[in-house]
């Protein structure tokens, strides 16, 4: 596993992390000793990030993340969020509010301080106020955060939040589906120096090329409740495709993946070629998906030419079909 270094930080982190949504049950039901199993293939394949939030089964996924850190006895980096609580959205934050989420963040972790604590999708009201930063530069000053960053659902809050001082990395959405941050926000971000970690590379399992358009999920899952974007912003599941034109799109992309790949290794190769990329991390509902998933940083760039079929791909056969304003 290669590693890159997270912003100015000096922190080296895989290039490879862990998505630990699923630990909070969010998919569907997933008992300890298959969130353990997990994260240990993933700690033994080299990741040394994981990504969680306090909202992840209302800490649960924290909750076991903290249980596995006192038992490993390599050190991982460990990515919270705050802000998609219902204590506070939308429109309940203070800094009194945070720092109740960081105290019980630490107690779940089971650490002295956040490593990375990150907006949660927070309101861009909060963001262009600017306020909330000031609260996380405190809190970071006072040792119980390392350093804080921002998840964002748009190109517009990822450029709010690149004008605050501090901010060290922006979590967005970019996939093969999703190319548009490529343009301006990803540049914008490596000329500040602010890391970039990529979340739903696989644009929410569309890319395992596992899926049809029969294929059902929990009710839990966001793929059934925010299918159209009825719970939150419609560019957040399948990449702001329908799952039905998400499934044919797939099938269309076949075509281009490499004979030694899968198609997931692929579209992970395909992030980790844009210098701009710090990490990406992909969610596993099982231990040999990690070790899949790792692959991904040995293989060799992709060639010049399959980078501009596959953005010639996006620009004529995908992006005419993304909701919400995100293609």
């Amino acid at each position: 596993m290669k590693q890159r270094l997270l912003a100015k930080t000096g922190v080296a982190v895989s290039e490879i992390g862990l998505g630990c949504w699923q630990f909070g049950g969010d998919f569907g039901p997933m008992d300890e000793a298959t969130a353990f199993e997990i994260m240990q293939a993933a700690v033994n394949n080299g990741i040394n990030f994981f990504d969680t939030a306090d909202v992840y089964g209302a800490g649960r996924s924290e909750t076991l993340i903290g249980e596995f850190l006192r038992r490993c006895k390599q050190p991982i980096f460990v990515a919270t969020k705050f802000g998609r609580n219902a204590k506070v959205y939308p429109d309940k934050y203070s800094e009194a509010a945070l720092r109740r989420a960081v105290d019980a963040a630490l107690e779940r972790l089971g650490q002295d301080a956040i490593d990375l604590l990150q907006l949660h999708c927070v309101p861009i009201g909060l963001l262009r106020e600017a306020k909330v930063f000031d609260w996380l530069r405190r809190i970071r000053d006072e040792g119980l955060i390392r350093y804080f960053g921002a998840s964002v659902e748009t190109e517009e809050e990822g450029m709010l939040c690149l004008q605050q001082e501090g901010v060290i990395s922006l979590q967005v959405i970019v996939n093969i589906f999703r190319q548009r941050p490529l343009e301006q926000l990803l540049p914008a971000a490596l000329a500040k120096g602010v890391g970039i970690i990529v979340r739903l590379p696989l644009a929410s399992g569309l890319l395992s090329g596992r899926y049809t358009k029969d294929t059902r999920f929990a009710a839990t899952d966001h793929r059934t409740y925010n299918r159209d974007g009825q719970a939150f912003s419609v560019g957040e599941t399948f990449a702001g495709l329908t799952l039905e034109k998400g499934v044919a799109l797939t099938e269309a992309l076949k075509r281009y993946v490499p004979a030694d790949m899968s198609m997931a290794q692929m579209a992970q190769r395909w992030l980790l070629d844009h210098e701009a990329v710090t990490t990406i991390i992909t969610g596993v509902s099982r231990s040999e998906q990690a070790r899949e998933n790792t692959m991904a940083s040995t293989l060799a760039r992709l060639p010049a030419d399959l980078h501009a079929k596959l953005g010639k791909f996006y620009k004529e056969e995908v992006k005419p079909h993304i909701r919400g304003g995100f293609g």
